[in-house]
């Protein structure tokens, strides 16, 4: 396993027990602090393992961060003009 496989397995980990403890903020300051953490982790993890790591990294940030990815999809949409 390369080191960024298993950083991203980490992250993952870290992420779900953060997510384990209450927050009076809904875990947004948690999930900034994944989101400002992920990045780098996944720029890592293109440049050692490829684009297709690059992208399974992306799927599982999406999939454990699916609320932001929500809001930034209605964001778009917005700023586009899409309706629906």
């Amino acid at each position: 396993m390369s080191l960024s496989l298993f950083l991203l397995c980490l992250w993952v980990v870290v992420a779900f027990v953060m997510a384990a403890i209450p927050s009076n903020d809904k875990h947004w300051r948690r999930a900034y602090v994944l989101m400002a953490l992920g990045a780098p982790l996944l720029a890592f993890l293109i440049w050692e393992g490829g684009i297709l790591m690059g992208l399974l990294g992306l799927v599982v940030g999406g999939l454990v961060l699916r609320w932001p990815v929500r809001y930034l999809v209605r964001w778009v949409k917005r700023q586009m003009g899409i309706s629906g």
